[in-house]
């Protein structure tokens, strides 16, 4: 219904809205994991119901423990405990689960599916991972970048993260996308020219992004004087990268695909002679939402 807010992409958000979600997100961490100082339990007495029609490890901890946290109760139905548009249609899990809690994060697979929950529910909802786009992962990136290229702690018991805002670290950094045109990749297009940060693209022919994502992206960019640029050429990518980031070349349903996808991305491997002969910054680091696996980088790159 009109009003509820939802978190389904970025491309929703202002800067201004991603800035301060980075910044409240930093703050929790270093409350949670420095200081051990409670959260004053903002969500006490609301549940939070978790929709994965697709199995997930690091986002459904993440999201648990987050939400327990918060004070809220974390309230998982997997595949086997609800199966979104099967059995039942999506407008009236919608509205029967929105009735009795106070949240739904879901995981689902096409993003039509998340956009429907998100049409009839009268809670918010959020995108834990849809085929176009992946939002929660692109700003666990952000707050990693922000910690990279911040101020650096003395030593690994204390934390500095919190006392500078990402806005004094983000804008200007490079990041370079090698591989498959995905849900990863679109959800950095919507995001990194709003807040100034360059994106340098290489995927195989025949594997770019959607063409409506990346006109966002342009747009965005040319209000912000970001550069988005493509290639098929992981060496020119990667020019003065600040930071290189690739995701599975093979999704959750594309199993079938494995071998023709092999060999689609030959060459694409992040390496260090990669790297090197694409002339990335000499202090480049390297992000993968994980799990990884061996074709997509080496290992002494990871």
């Amino acid at each position: 219904p009109p009003g509820v807010p939802h978190y389904l992409t970025h491309a929703d958000l202002s800067s201004r809205q991603i800035y301060n979600l980075l910044t409240s997100a930093i703050q929790h961490k270093h409350n949670v994991k420095y200081l051990d100082v409670k959260s004053g339990q903002p969500l006490l007495g609301k549940t939070l119901a978790i929709m994965f029609s697709k199995r997930s490890t690091r986002t459904r901890v993440a999201t648990e423990t987050a939400i327990t946290y918060l004070g809220g109760q974390p309230m998982f139905l997997g595949s086997q405990d609800i199966q979104l548009g099967v059995n039942e249609s999506l407008l009236d899990t919608s509205k029967v689960v929105s009735s009795m809690v106070g949240g739904i994060m879901a995981r689902v697979g096409a993003h039509s599916d998340i956009e429907t929950l998100a049409k009839y529910s009268t809670v918010p909802v959020i995108n834990a991972l849809s085929d176009k786009y992946h939002p929660t992962q692109i700003l666990a990136d952000l707050v990693t970048m922000h910690e990279m290229f911040g101020p650096q702690p003395k030593d690994d018991s204390s934390y500095v993260a919190h006392l500078t805002h990402p806005r004094e670290t983000l804008p200007g950094l490079k990041v370079a996308w090698v591989g498959d045109g995905n849900n990863i990749l679109h959800s950095m297009l919507v995001t990194f020219p709003k807040l100034g940060v360059h994106l340098s693209v290489a995927t195989p022919k025949g594997y770019s992004p959607s063409d409506d994502v990346v006109k966002i992206a342009m747009d965005e960019a040319a209000k912000t004087s970001t550069e988005v640029s493509f290639t098929h050429d992981p060496k020119v990518a990667v020019k003065d990268a600040d930071v290189i980031v690739t995701d599975t070349w093979i999704s959750m349903g594309q199993e079938s695909e494995k071998a023709k996808r092999l060999q689609d991305f030959a060459g694409y491997q992040v390496t260090l002679s990669l790297a090197k002969e694409g002339g990335a910054k000499p202090d480049w680091k390297f992000l993968h939402c994980l799990p990884r696996k061996q074709e997509e980088v080496s290992d002494e790159a990871r």
